[in-house]
């Protein structure tokens, strides 16, 4: 029936397939990060330097701990922000849904103790997909560092090699191997600059969550979501330039991170959760229509800023009701009997000169109709 709520769909699959499948490749993306980061089982690419190269001579800034933007900082950011985004969005909606759309929405049912409704599908589907995309941007990273091996700017410091003993005494550019006698778990460090791990994770975050905003969020105003926006980027810019200026980082290795963070968001937000839309929502709208009787109001293209409206207020007239075509021929023919120069040729040959004034006159007098016959004839055929 047309206006029946639809009954629950009813799966015993769909524990299983995320306990087994969705949870297993979590769990196998988060040991492959934590082997990246924190274990040696992926040894870090050595490279050699140029002789007093500045751009591996800057001092020591100290450990991350220390820095204007430690980790624990950017690691709750990360984590935080897009997930609060996330559920104030989708509770939003939901509230704000009419009765009718949340009853053409199906709820999937698994035995007889479990019911997942479309706001829990949607979040644990968001909010999951932005957790695999955490550690896949750290595996990326990690995998470009340790291959890469790209040394930080304060490389030398940390390295402490006897330049004399390698030849930097001599004139000229001399390329040397990398002999470091400084604290091992800083030199492993500081040969990963190459892309910046913090630089991706923070773009990740701010771009998975400013294109929930901006696919989402609540119309209305033209300046709310791209002020949204801009505040959810502005973090991961100035985390960049802090970790520039601290001498942590290049900017090259910056700029990498940067593309590898939006690359994965930008990825996972298309192809994955399809734009963060309802695979359910747009063919029950176009098929269904209402359900229950509740029919949504007939609601005309509205603007949604005061400028917009201003401007179609001042650029929409009515249309102007455009006069019939006996109307228009017969105000012709007056004006062409009026116009009749005494003594004169008469415009209209066929009817100047063989009528009298007393027929001009009945010919003023008669109504349209009478006048266009065949027309009216013609128009109703």
């Amino acid at each position: 029936m047309a206006g029946a709520k639809p009954e629950p769909k009813r799966s015993v699959s769909i524990i299983p397939c995320f306990v087994f499948v969705e949870l297993g490749i979590l769990a196998g993306t988060v040991l492959l990060a934590y082997q990246l980061e924190f274990t040696d089982a992926f040894p870090v690419h050595e490279r050699g330097f140029f002789c007093h190269d500045g751009a591996v001579a800057k001092p020591y800034p100290g450990p991350e701990a220390a820095s204007r933007a430690p980790p624990r900082l950017v690691h709750a950011l990360v984590g935080a922000v897009p997930t609060l985004a996330i559920l104030v969005g989708e509770v939003a909606a939901f509230v704000r849904q009419p009765r009718w759309r949340r009853d053409e929405e199906e709820t999937i049912m698994s035995g007889a103790c479990c019911a997942f409704t479309p706001l829990l599908r949607r979040l644990v589907r968001f909010l999951g997909v932005f957790s695999f995309g955490l550690f896949a941007t750290t595996i990326f990273a990690g995998a470009g560092q340790v291959v890469s091996g790209t040394q930080a700017p304060h490389f030398l410091a940390v390295c402490r090699p006897n330049l004399t003993a390698l030849g930097c005494h001599l004139p000229g550019p001399r390329y040397v191997a990398a002999a470091c006698s400084g604290d091992p778990v800083l030199v492993r460090a500081a040969r990963r600059a190459f892309p910046c791990r913090d630089a991706a994770l923070g773009a990740y975050a701010s771009v998975y969550a400013a294109m929930y905003v901006t696919l989402v969020g609540p119309r209305g105003s033209r300046l709310a979501r791209p002020a949204l926006c801009l505040a959810l980027l502005a973090p991961a810019f100035l985390l960049g330039v802090v970790r520039v200026a601290e001498h942590r980082n290049h900017w090259a290795d910056i700029l990498a991170g940067f593309l590898t963070g939006t690359a994965v968001a930008a990825f996972l937000v298309t192809c994955v959760v399809n734009n963060f839309g309802s695979r359910l929502a747009g063919r029950q709208g176009r098929e269904l229509g209402p359900v229950g009787g509740e029919a949504p109001a007939m609601v005309s293209p509205c603007p949604h800023s005061p400028m917009e409206k201003l401007s179609v207020a001042q650029g929409v007239r009515p249309p102007l009701d455009e006069p019939d075509f006996s109307t228009l021929l017969t105000r012709g023919l007056e004006r062409q009997l009026r116009i009749v120069p005494p003594g004169g040729a008469y415009p209209i040959p066929e009817l100047g000169p063989s009528l009298s004034p007393e027929a001009r006159l009945s010919l003023l007098l008669t109504p349209p109709d009478v006048l266009l016959a065949a027309r009216s004839v013609t128009s109703q055929v």
